[in-house]
Parts: structure tokens; C-alpha cells; sequence
């Protein structure tokens, strides 16, 4: 046992999804794949209680539910330079980083697995999320071929390594998303999935992700704008999900005209 310990967890940016709800946390979750980012969330655990995201007070209830899975009570902190609810798995790092952390701190003895399962469960419980954490485990470009917890789901991944570039024009609520009907996103998701384990290569992760897009109703007039104007000076790009967000393959964002953030994908997945 120890006074704290500090996690890192990768940024997650989805590309495409399908929603699978289960009365179990566990195994509810989603189908999809993404890309983890070497930019990433920090999550510090010291004596004390309450949470901190960026040196101010905060609310993440999955952080919450996690520290009372665990029966822990510390103070967590949260460092991010990622932008909070645009599509960048913040919520999920902060829950995941808190479990290793936690685990760490109080000598629970779990194993990897165990403490993913409980930050999966803990922020599909809060609505936040239903597959980045499974995601960010592991890192790299992670394709979630079933839904939920390691135990129930299963994992792969597309093997390459890229740059990634992005812009965020704005927040997008992922509860309000997933509170609505599904059906037509959730058909979208498994079209684009089936046709990446078909050719797993970036290059069809990233058609697949804005024919999902489309399909699924979820562009705003200043993505849309974004991914055409990519693809005008011959680039890759898409929606993050789910925010209003535009990532691009390797300088994509920056040769269309836009000041965009450069990061690289994350080849390990969370850990102390």
C-alpha cells in the first residue's frame, strides 16, 4: 500500500459504433473501432477526497463509481489537454486511470481485466460511454468486434502506427445520443464494422467512419465542412464519436487550412 499513485490512460477517438444495452453494465457496450492518441489523460490519486479535472472541482461519476467499487476514498486528480465532451474518451480515461490508481493505492489485487470490467461498468452506468474503456486498455487503432467487459467482449486491431491530427468545433452530449433511439445508428455501425474486419487497414477504418457518419445523422455543418475541405487537398478524415470533432490521418486538418493539433497514436494502453 502506498500514499498515491499516478495512471495514464490515452486518449479515445471512435470512429464507429453500435449500441448493445444490457441490464448488465458488464456486458453492455458497443461494437466499433477507433484510435487511442498519445495525448491522453493523467489521473493522480493522493489522501483526501473529491475529484479535480484541470485544477478545478468536478463531477465524473464514473471516477465515483469506481472509488465505491473499490471501497477507496482519495483524492483524485485529472489532467488533461484534451477538450472535455468532444469525442476524446475523457470521461472513460478518468474512470480507467482511477481503478489502476485505486487498485495501486489500496492493495486491492486485481488484475487488469478485473479493473477494467469495473471502469467499463461504472461509466456505462453513468452514460458517459460504452466502449472506450475497453478501448484505451489496449491502445493502438482497437477494433471492439463484441460488446462489453473483457470478459464478455472480444478485441482486436488494425496493426499500424500514424500520425492523427484534429479540431473541435464544439461539444456534443454522449447521454443525449444514447438516450435517443439507436436502431438506425446501431445498423450504420455494424455495415461499417463488418466491412473493416473484411479489409482491416486504416484507410478503410477511415471510409467506414464517414459513411457511418452519414448514415447515422450525426454530422454538423461545420464537420461535414471540415472532412470535405481533408478531402480537397487529397486527406483522410472523420467525426470523432461522439463530439464535434474532425481527426485526420497523419498533417490532413493542417493541409486543408486548419489550425489543428497534432498527436500520434498510442501503441500500449493505460498503466500505471
Amino acid at each position: 500500500m502506498t500514499d498515491a499513485a499516478t495512471a495514464f490512460v490515452p486518449g479515445h477517438i471512435t470512429g464507429f459504433f453500435s449500441a448493445h444495452p444490457d441490464d448488465d453494465p458488464t456486458k453492455a457496450g458497443s461494437r466499433g473501432a477507433g484510435v487511442a492518441l498519445d495525448s491522453g489523460v493523467t489521473v493522480r490519486l493522493e489522501p483526501g477526497d473529491g475529484v479535480e479535472l484541470n485544477g478545478e472541482s468536478a463531477d465524473i461519476e464514473a471516477v465515483d463509481r469506481v472509488l465505491g467499487a473499490l471501497r477507496a476514498t482519495a483524492r483524485v486528480v485529472v489532467e488533461t489537454d484534451l477538450p472535455v465532451s468532444a469525442g476524446f474518451g475523457v470521461s472513460g480515461g478518468a474512470a480507467l486511470g482511477t481503478a489502476l490508481a485505486a487498485n495501486a493505492v489500496f492493495d486491492r489485487g486485481l488484475s487488469e481485466n478485473e479493473l477494467v470490467t469495473i471502469a467499463h461498468g461504472a461509466e456505462v452506468q453513468a452514460g458517459t460511454g460504452l466502449g472506450d474503456v475497453v478501448a484505451q486498455a489496449r491502445g493502438g487503432f482497437p477494433v471492439r468486434l463484441e460488446p462489453g467487459a473483457p470478459a464478455h467482449g472480444a478485441m482486436d486491431g488494425i496493426p499500424a502506427v500514424r500520425d492523427i491530427e484534429y479540431v473541435t468545433f464544439g461539444e456534443l452530449s454522449t447521454a443525449d445520443v444514447l438516450s435517443d433511439n439507436t436502431d438506425e445508428l446501431t445498423a450504420a455501425g455494424q455495415r461499417a464494422l463488418s466491412s473493416l474486419v473484411a479489409e482491416p487497414t486504416v484507410e478503410t477504418f477511415m471510409e467506414a467512419s464517414r459513411r457511418f457518419a452519414r448514415e447515422a445523422g450525426l454530422l454538423t455543418p461545420p464537420v461535414e465542412e471540415a472532412i470535405e475541405s481533408v478531402a480537397d487537398a487529397d486527406g483522410e478524415a472523420s467525426m470523432a464519436m461522439l463530439g464535434e470533432t474532425v481527426f485526420a490521418l497523419d498533417g490532413g486538418l493542417s493541409a486543408a487550412g486548419y489550425d489543428a493539433t497534432q498527436c500520434a497514436v498510442c501503441l500500449p494502453g493505460a498503466h500505471l
